[in-house]
Order: C-alpha cells, then sequence, then structure tokens
C-alpha cells in the first residue's frame, strides 16, 4: 500500500492510542451485552438475533483496535528510525551492549 511507504507524523501515535484504547473498550462492551442477552429467557428468538450482533461488534472493535496497535508500533518506529536506531537487513534492532 502506497499509504505506508509514506512517513508518519510522530505525533499520531498519540491519536492511535487513544482510538486503540476506545476500539478496546467498545469491544468489551460489546461483549459484555453479548453475554447478557446469551443468557436472556424471555423472547429468544430476539435476544439471539441481538446476542449475534452485539458478538459481530465485539469481533470488529477488537480487531480494529488491533489495527490500531500496529499503526502505533508503526509509527513509534518509524519516529524512532528518524532519531538514528540501528536496524538489520530483517528490520529488528541491534541493542549494541558492548
Amino acid at each position: 500500500h502506497e499509504k505506508h511507504k509514506e512517513k508518519k507524523d510522530p505525533e499520531q501515535a498519540h491519536r492511535h492510542k487513544i482510538e486503540e484504547e476506545i476500539a478496546a473498550a467498545a469491544a468489551v462492551g460489546s461483549g459484555g451485552y453479548a453475554f447478557h442477552e446469551h443468557h436472556e429467557k424471555k423472547d429468544a428468538h430476539r435476544h439471539k438475533i441481538e446476542e449475534e450482533i452485539a458478538a459481530a461488534a465485539a469481533v470488529g472493535s477488537g480487531g480494529f483496535a488491533f489495527h490500531e496497535h500496529h499503526e502505533k508500533k508503526e509509527t513509534k518506529e518509524e519516529e524512532n528510525d528518524s532519531h538514528g536506531k540501528e536496524k538489520d537487513s530483517h528490520g529488528k534492532k541491534h541493542h549494541h551492549l558492548f
């Protein structure tokens, strides 16, 4: 993707962190609601549908949180690269102890 080739603004790491935390909270909330709907006895068909929708929302929110976590990580790595941290040909950081 072309957007990954361009340099990212180091200040975006904070935005990605906030979006990651919001998505994680949404995943937990949706999962809790799905669990609640799973245990409802009245109008079982409606609750089954609501449970499945909430479960899908939890999975989607979890996937978005995972995506934002990696975007934050890439932004921080690019920031470190611009400050002269050494990496090998595989993109791994070298820790020179001696």
